[in-house]
């Protein structure tokens, strides 16, 4: 088994839409949609949901009022701000305080030196994760929840899961869609990954993005290949990143030049090379073969 990550610097390079094509390309694969904090592969493969569970990245707490003395421990520890005060009930009660469930980063701190156990520390639900058929093959994703974290746990929960079907399958590939940037979600999605393909654009901004993604792939020691989409836009830009790849020991696995055909794909809810034979169609082809060499 064989696992590809998809990958950019930044968002807006087309790497979705790669991934959808190679979807349909693959013959034997299951894909994982790893960008979970903002997922967009369902929306050209169109998956058929079999099984979906909860998502819990951590705990948070929570003051249980009738237990709270109002102290105000909680409140004075709380480096995030998480605690805030709703004043006294009465003149003969005391003041009481509540949790914001979205400052709260659940470090516990509250948990420990509350002096009269009156904060419940529980699983909370940051997502939704789901196993799907789409008409390629089998497909894991996810949701991650408004202003939820954690991301970076969820990459790895979908990527086992990848892993457990294609074992369980005998699929010979999985194709991940990874993250854009170099951030934890990233580091998620292509630790352990035999190979990384990073797609980038012909833009001063591309050129740094690529700069820094392909040092962290260097870091972790996985073979690396670079694409170039919409490489016509800036012949001059697209020969440097070709030079910096090069430099970097990356080979340019291929370069997509700019089609409106991109978007009229994803409108209809297609893949590239489903909704047109032409020349990008054939780039891609290109690319993708490309890409099957280098994973041997």
């Amino acid at each position: 088994m064989k696992e590809l990550v998809v990958i950019s610097g930044k968002g807006g390079t087309g790497k979705t839409s790669i991934v959808a094509s190679f979807a349909g390309l693959a013959k034997n694969a299951v894909f994982a949609d790893c960008d979970v904090d903002a997922a967009d592969l369902h929306l050209v493969l169109e998956p058929k949901v079999k099984h979906e569970s909860d998502f819990s990245g951590g705990k948070r707490a929570s003051i249980v009022t009738e237990q709270c003395v109002g102290c105000g421990k909680c409140k004075d520890l709380c480096r995030f701000d998480a605690v805030s005060s709703n004043g006294s009930l009465s003149d003969s009660e005391a003041e009481t305080f509540t949790v914001d469930p979205i400052s709260c980063e659940g470090c516990k701190v509250c948990v420990e030196f509350c002096p009269v156990g009156a904060i419940d520390f529980k699983d909370s639900v940051n997502g939704r994760w789901f196993i799907s058929d789409t008409r390629f093959g089998p497909m894991v994703h996810a949701e991650l929840g408004i202003a939820e974290g954690n991301s970076g746990k969820l990459v790895t929960l979908i990527r086992r899961e990848a892993k457990r079907i294609a074992a369980e399958e005998n699929r010979d590939l999985i194709i991940a869609d990874g993250s854009p940037g170099i951030g934890c979600p990233v580091i998620a999605s292509i630790t352990g990954a035999d190979l990384v393909l990073i797609i980038t654009e012909p833009t001063l901004s591309g050129k740094h993005d690529l700069e820094r993604v392909a040092e962290l792939t260097a870091s972790f020691g996985i073979p690396t290949l670079v694409c170039i989409n919409k490489s016509d836009l800036n012949p001059q830009m697209t020969s440097q990143i070709a030079e910096e790849a090069d430099n970097r020991g990356i080979r340019l696995a291929g370069k997509i030049r700019y089609d409106k055909a991109f978007t009229k794909a994803q409108i209809m809810k297609a893949t590239v090379i489903e909704y047109t034979g032409g020349w990008v169609s054939e780039e891609i082809k290109a690319l993708w073969r490309n890409v099957i060499y280098e994973l041997g």
